[in-house]
């Protein structure tokens, strides 16, 4: 069965002309085009429009989702990984929910707030499930860093957690600071910057000489990290990848 650009905007709620678009940068070429000139999309079409819908809802960049569609992987790997993100995200979400659920409670009734509760949901899952699908890209031989890291962050209290994370974002400041002066990867400024990253990261597990880039990569990549950092810069992620791979080349 196929259905023209117009019953595909039906039933997607895309719009026609977006696409059009997708068509035309080669992220959604159509199953065929009609002697008429209508484009006609396909199951495997539909298909594709579904992971590309649910990448921008994530908050990747049209340029990101198209490399991510176009890798060859299976599709029903791809599906799998992005209902890990969802389900993780959402589990996340509900326990903040009922953090900011909790404290609203405790203030209304005039209460102390439970500060051992105040940051639940936070900081430590999200960083577990970033070094899962490290894991799941580059293998075994990194797995017994996921354990590592759960050690390490088992004894954390909420100052801790609330340091480690506020030091993320002065890396991140830094870095869109030097991206846009004109830095290289290779600038010294830079690679201070990432052995800074790298001491940071060693609070979770420490990577070697192979699992450091990995885990730039994976900064590319992983929708959740890509928003994160899209927000900030549109070089952010690469810059950093790009960054990570010189210093593990260099320092690791």
């Amino acid at each position: 069965m196929a259905w023209s650009t117009a019953q595909l905007a039906r039933m997607s709620g895309v719009t026609s002309r977006t696409l059009r678009h997708y068509d035309e940068i080669g992220l959604l070429p159509p199953a065929r085009v009609g002697g008429n000139g209508l484009r006609y999309y396909e199951q495997g079409q539909l298909l594709r429009l579904q992971q590309i819908l649910l990448l921008r809802e994530l908050g990747l960049g049209l340029d990101v989702i198209a490399r991510i569609v176009n890798d060859g992987g299976s599709r029903v790997e791809h599906l799998r990984r992005h209902h890990r993100w969802l389900a993780a995200e959402r589990d996340r979400l509900d326990l903040l929910a009922d953090t900011v659920a909790r404290t609203i409670e405790e203030l209304e009734a005039g209460e102390d707030v439970s500060t051992e509760q105040l940051f639940d949901g936070f900081d430590a899952q999200r960083q577990a499930r970033y070094e899962q699908e490290l894991t799941e890209r580059y293998g075994e031989r990194v797995a017994p860093h996921i354990e590592e890291s759960k050690q390490r962050m088992a004894g954390w209290t909420t100052g801790k957690s609330a340091r480690v994370q506020q030091e993320w974002a002065g890396f991140v400041r830094r870095l869109v600071e030097l991206i846009e002066a004109g830095a290289p990867v290779e600038d010294p400024r830079v690679q201070a910057v990432v052995a800074d990253h790298y001491r940071w990261v060693t609070n979770f597990w420490t990577p070697d000489r192979d699992s450091y880039p990995g885990l730039g990569q994976l900064y590319a990549d992983a929708p959740d990290f890509r928003a994160q950092f899209d927000a900030q810069h549109p070089r952010l992620a690469e810059f950093l990848r790009d960054a990570m791979a010189v210093y593990a080349r260099s320092s690791l």
